[in-house]
């Protein structure tokens, strides 16, 4: 008697798609808010900011910063129906349109910013136009990153343990006991949690009269703050990762209870009480991705929503950034007057880095300079350059220069215009490669050690907002601690052993 076996297909054995199947039911879905999507962030959203009253006038500035809103809620809600997870693509286009879309052009429309432009009209449309042009260069680095293949490793190079680096176990574990000796050492010097839980502005100054800052350099201060909080969620974002992917993680109690022992250490250190917002916000943004690595609701939920929250709660998150008493009051008449107050002065700094390098010249590469060299003391370096918003700042005779920076206003003070789109389609096909890789490490992830570009890419998809506001030199020291941590802990051999198990 013949037996009939019927046998499920055989996987081909090409590269791991970095695109996932997704059912029936979220492709109708995706069609049906494809279109409110795209007309409220592109038509709605200008249109309700356009009927706002003010004294702005519709001039060339005007008509230029509605195509950069525009354009930019475009490219927005391409990442969000996008069938791939595209993190540091989605976050920089998340910026663009609140921090260089929405809000300068509700600052256009009422005729009021949140700091004074110095120069001429004529240096707000340069800065709009170049914004523009800058944003097409990321565009354009991004496509060219997407048209080339991601490069297939050879089988000497399988068998030499080339591949994804992962996290080494007994390396991680040190990170553990780095995170916590570090965190302990960053509270003791404060002088104990009380300290976190009171306010931002306590905290500057108890790190001041700590004397951990040589007098005339933070580098000090920034060292111990930078350690005292980044292993401490890196180690967080590795055991989170864990639990997430392997169900005999979550059955082993010792794992737990080093998650669990992590937590509590991150919302001390870590918490939004004494910590700026865009950092709290790189924490949620980063434990969010690391959880849930591969769910596309989950990517498009922090997209939407993070609009939502930045037009309407980041303005009014600093609650406990002064003491009672010193706390600015916040007087609105409408939802877009915050946007025009507080926070959002990315557009109208770079209009008046414009004026300032129209006086003093571009700095040839010196500001970028300083920001890669951030860990050299002023001590050392006499003539280190300061932060590029403090530089303005000081030029246009502010008493207050905690000032932004934004990316295209680094490149364009050290080389121009050329170098802005340079450097910005250079950020633009880094990230759209990142992504790319980072779709692959969590779609081949399995129960063994971590990806570290599993960690690194929500990590830096998170600190993208802090990168892109800027100052780059205040955003460096945080930026390498972390390098220097995954860099302490990846390894090549563990990734070779599973392939032989």
């Amino acid at each position: 008697m013949t037996s009939v076996h019927t046998s499920a297909p055989t996987p081909a054995r090409g590269p791991v798609s970095d695109v996932p199947e997704r059912p029936i039911v979220w492709s109708m879905l995706s069609r049906a808010v494809s279109v409110p999507l795209i007309l409220g962030l592109v038509c709605f959203l200008p249109a309700v900011i356009a009927a706002q009253p003010g004294s702005g006038v519709r001039d060339t500035a005007y008509w230029l910063q509605l195509v950069l809103t525009c354009y930019a809620g475009a490219r927005l809600a391409t990442m969000i129906l996008s069938t791939r997870r595209r993190l540091l693509q989605g976050v920089f286009w998340m910026f663009v349109y609140i921090a260089m879309g929405v809000a300068p052009f509700a600052q256009v429309v009422i005729g009021q910013t949140p700091t004074p432009m110095v120069g001429p009209r004529q240096d707000l449309v340069t800065a709009i136009a170049m914004v523009l042009v800058g944003c097409a260069a990321y565009d354009l680095g991004a496509l060219l990153a997407s048209r080339r293949p991601l490069r297939r490793r050879t089988p000497s190079a399988r068998a030499s343990g080339g591949g994804p680096a992962v996290a080494h176990p007994l390396r991680l574990r040190l990170l553990v006991l780095l995170a916590f000796a570090a965190s302990a050492f960053y509270v003791l010097k404060l002088g104990g949690p009380a300290v976190f839980f009171s306010s931002r502005q306590e905290i500057n100054e108890t790190v001041a009269a700590s004397g951990v800052a040589a007098e005339g350099s933070n580098v000090g201060s920034a060292f111990v703050k930078g350690f005292g909080q980044v292993p401490a969620l890196l180690a967080l974002l590795f055991y989170t990762r864990r639990l997430a992917t392997s169900y005999r993680a979550r059955r082993r109690p010792s794992t737990v209870l080093v998650w669990v022992a992590l937590s509590g250490l991150n919302l001390l250190v870590n918490n939004p009480i004494s910590n700026a917002r865009y950092w709290f916000l790189t924490v949620v943004v980063a434990f969010v991705f690391a959880a849930f690595p591969s769910s596309a609701a989950v990517y498009r939920t922090v997209l939407t929503t993070g609009v939502v929250g930045a037009l309407v709660l980041f303005p009014y998150a600093d609650k406990f950034r002064y003491e009672e008493g010193g706390q600015r009051a916040v007087q609105s008449a409408s939802v877009f007057d915050p946007l025009v107050t507080k926070d959002y002065d990315q557009m109208v700094m770079f209009a008046n880095t414009i004026s300032w390098v129209d006086t003093r010249g571009h700095t040839y590469g010196r500001q970028l300079t300083g920001s890669a060299l951030f860990f050299v003391p002023r001590a050392v370096w006499s003539g280190k350059p300061e932060d590029t918003g403090v530089r303005v700042g000081q030029w246009m005779g502010l008493r207050m220069t905690n000032l932004s920076a934004p990316m295209w206003t680094e490149f364009w003070v050290d080389f121009g215009a050329t170098g802005m789109m340079g450097g910005l389609a250079l950020i633009g096909y880094a990230s759209a490669r990142t992504d790319r890789r980072y779709a692959l490490a969590v779609t081949r992830a399995g129960p063994g050690p971590a990806s570290v570009l599993a960690i690194a890419a929500p990590l830096i998809a998170g600190y993208t907002f802090i990168l892109l506001r800027g100052p780059l030199l205040q955003a460096a020291g945080k930026l390498a601690i972390a390098a220097l941590c995954l860099l302490a802990i990846a390894t090549f051999r563990e990734r070779r052993r599973e392939r032989r198990r």
